[in-house]
């Protein structure tokens, strides 16, 4: 790959922060776009704009064709049977909610991991308090590896809804989830994949991993804020009530009686975000377009470049050293706040996030208030790298 001729095609990329060239390094928290999307929403505003499924008028077929066929994109992207088995929503957040309402409603327990975003875990937790029922949580050890025995034996008892992160967001674990869902299946749970971190990274095979749900965000693969999805297969989707409830959704309208719509817009009440499901698809052709074996080949070496750089710095702890990880480091430095080292190396032009990336219990289980995370994409170069050891260098210098 060319990084220096893919990053032309990322202008928020090409700027100064604080008379210093813009390090951009919060990735895991939302990716810049690249010019084909940002053109591919403005042109749907330009010359397509108009509320879909509801006009026989041409604007109105034009915008609806083209919303449908983003579905088909993304169904192929990530191997579904089916194009109605994609569910566009607002993002993980919205599906994982979406699942927790309309698929738990009859679930009194559920099994999540522990290293869960709040998004995966707060959902399924209020639900299950709702319904006097209980949340499993299955443990991982001190370099942020999943206990699999433990895992299997929480199965045992008897969980209706396994949740798991793909990728975490905070320790950059890549989860054994083919083999968590076998399991899951072999005890009689349904199983939830949240794929917010491995879109990007990762190929995507739905049928091949056989999870029941798998959900993700836009903004996070090069796509606009504001849309995302929820892979189901049909047979849970068709069993489950709404989410939500108002036009699109509906079949027949009664003051006595209500039925529903079909796979898959009896779970897309009210007008959608039209725009940014064609620039999600376009977002999806723009990965696609790329080498995908060269793009994980650059993205470890990222990595490796980091941890080495890093590692000689005083007192420097990473937190996550799991064996197979994607995308992300994340690291503290004994006696300084993250907040502090995050904060100083901003002014040095590096962006980074700090805290505990909402992912609270993560912190407590390593007994920190939080971490600076240095997250990837593909056009990251390791010259930015080296500007990354140094800034944090140099910050933590300052503040010992």
């Amino acid at each position: 790959m060319d990084i220096n001729a893919l990053r032309k095609q990322f202008p928020v990329l090409d700027q100064q922060v604080y008379g210093k060239p813009l390090v951009y390094l919060d990735n895991a928290a939302t990716t810049q776009k690249p010019l084909c999307v940002i053109e591919r929403e403005r042109d749907y505003y330009l010359h397509e704009n108009c509320n879909i499924h509801r006009g026989v008028h041409y604007l109105s077929q034009m915008a609806t064709e083209a919303y449908e066929n983003a579905r088909r994109t993304v169904a192929r992207f990530v191997n579904a049977k089916e194009a109605h088995e994609i569910v566009f929503t607002r993002g993980t957040t919205e599906s994982l909610n979406l699942l927790a309402t309309s698929l738990g409603h009859a679930s009194s327990r559920v099994l999540v991991t522990a290293m869960e975003h709040h998004s995966n875990l707060v959902p399924w937790q209020q639900m299950v308090h709702r319904q006097g029922g209980e949340l499993l949580v299955a443990p991982m050890d001190d370099n942020g590896v999943l206990d699999l025995q433990a895992y299997e034996e929480l199965l045992k008892q008897g969980p209706q809804i396994v949740a798991m992160a793909h990728v975490s967001n905070t320790l950059a674990t890549i989860n054994p989830v083919k083999e968590m869902i076998r399991l899951a299946h072999q005890y009689g749970a349904i199983t939830v994949v949240d794929g917010a971190q491995s879109m990007a990274h990762l190929p995507i095979e739905v049928q091949d991993l056989d999870c029941d749900f798998f959900v993700f965000s836009g903004h996070k693969m090069y796509a606009p804020m504001g849309i995302g999805g929820l892979y189901g297969k049909t047979e849970l989707l068709e069993q489950m009530p709404p989410y939500q409830f108002g036009g699109e959704m509906v079949d027949t309208v009664s003051f006595e009686r209500t039925t529903f719509n079909k796979l898959p817009f009896k779970f897309e009440a009210g007008t959608p975000n039209v725009g940014a499901a064609l620039g999600l698809e376009t977002a999806i052709q723009f990965i696609e377009s790329l080498d995908r074996k060269a793009v994980a080949e650059h993205e470890e070496a990222l990595v490796t470049a980091t941890i080495e750089g890093l590692s000689k710095i005083e007192g420097m702890r990473f937190i996550g050293q799991a064996p197979e990880r994607s995308g992300l480091v994340s690291f503290i430095i004994d006696g300084i706040h993250p907040y502090d080292l995050g904060t100083i190396i901003d002014k040095m032009g590096v962006a980074v996030r700090t805290g505990h990336h909402c992912a609270e219990p993560v912190m407590t289980r390593f007994g920190i208030p939080g971490t600076v995370r240095a997250s990837f994409a593909v056009y990251n170069t390791l010259e930015e790298v080296e500007v990354l050891v140094k800034a944090v260098e140099k910050a933590a210098n300052m503040l010992r």
